[in-house]
């Protein structure tokens, strides 16, 4: 015998196999349950009689499932879970549709989308230089108490929807497309060994008081120039200045051009060379077989440890700003500048120049004293 029986049945339809809601007036209706989409009316065969089962009834939105939670097997597929409601009537959760629903009571809560006010003072301190630090900082020194926003809040909204869409990212002191991790990246692996550190480099480089202790850096220039570079070398006593053109970073001939550069010194006026951390130096064991000197490495983010070079770079950019094409510049390019280098007096030398302080330290090595 068979048996017409009304059932409500919600309009829904499958994700990525994660059943959610399509009715519009769902989120009016009932924010946790999907009774309370249209009904419709379907015939049923071999089905009980009506008085055999209940009608589901929609929980309402404050009550909360207990905490035993049953899944039926035909579901267990299904990121849709099946809950007893505290009434006892089965209640099934679409998480698609409470993900849609709570982000949309979090974009309500926002301040800076709430208040127009506010949002309209952001943007014009914004426009006039403000970092975010100071524009919530500012309120509280003013009207103490007053609504006021967080540099948090005001970078979640520059780098949110509406912030993009209106490109505020470009009035930050740092107009980055991307936000930054909040904790910087993590330090990769090094190639240097502990040995190579500049810790264990001699005491009396320190100093500057002996002769024979280098410095190196990369001087690079604009992406758009390619992988092309230039090598500084600065001789930490005398401040002796060579300069080595490079056509790429590659390790291996970068370093064996720094060995062809000095292999013509007398014995005895290159012990050590100082590098900074960069990976364009990982073939530092070249020099160490083709001219007998050693290389140790600063710390991280510790320039000073080599300021001698870094000193020099700021000379040398006078001559090679970022700006230039390090692929045209000729020998004789190179070698002008490092006879105005060289030749110019320098007050740490007593205003001799570094030309007449490096033959002196030669002539001396060549005497034996």
């Amino acid at each position: 015998m068979f048996h017409n029986v009304s059932y409500q049945v919600c309009l829904c339809r499958r994700v990525h196999s994660i059943p959610k809601c399509d009715f519009v007036g769902f989120a009016e209706a009932c924010t946790t349950e999907p009774f309370a989409c249209p009904t419709a009316t379907l015939p049923s065969r071999n089905a009980a009689p009506s008085s055999a089962r209940s009608t589901p009834r929609c929980r309402s939105p404050r009550s909360r499932p207990s905490s035993a939670a049953t899944v039926r097997p035909s579901t267990a597929r299904s990121t849709a879970t099946t809950s007893t409601s505290n009434a006892g009537t089965p209640a099934t959760h679409f998480p698609l549709t409470a993900h849609d629903l709570a982000r949309q009571r979090r974009r309500r809560r926002r301040k800076l989308i709430a208040s127009a006010a506010l949002r309209q003072h952001v943007v014009e301190k914004l426009r006039c230089c403000w970092s975010p630090q100071q524009i919530a900082g500012r309120p509280r020194l003013e009207a103490p108490g007053t609504a006021a926003v967080s540099h948090a809040t005001i970078y979640g909204y520059v780098y949110g929807p509406e912030g993009r869409e209106a490109g505020l990212y470009r009035l930050l002191p740092k107009a980055r497309r991307q936000r930054r991790l909040r904790y910087g990246r993590k330090p990769r692996a090094s190639f240097i060994p502990a040995e190579r550190s500049i810790v264990h480099r001699p005491p009396e480089v320190a100093g500057g008081r002996t002769f024979g202790h280098w410095e190196a850096d990369l001087l690079v220039f604009r992406r758009a120039h390619g992988k092309a570079n230039v090598t500084s070398l600065v001789e930490r006593r005398t401040r002796f200045t060579v300069l080595v053109p490079n056509p790429d970073r590659r390790s291996d001939a970068l370093v064996g051009r720094i060995g062809q550069a000095l292999r013509g010194l007398p014995g005895g006026s290159c012990r050590t060379i100082t590098f900074d951390r960069g990976t364009e130096f990982a073939a530092y064991a070249l020099l160490t077989d083709r001219i007998g000197a050693l290389a140790y490495f600063r710390d991280p983010h510790s320039p000073w440890q080599k300021g001698a070079v870094e000193n020099a770079n700021g000379r040398i950019r006078r001559f090679l700003p970022g700006e230039r094409d390090p692929a045209s510049l000729t020998d004789d390019e190179l070698v002008g500048i490092m006879a105005t280098l060289n030749t110019t007096p320098r007050r740490c030398l007593g205003y001799r120049t570094p030309q007449e302080a490096f033959h002196d330290q030669l002539a001396t090595l060549a005497r034996g004293v």
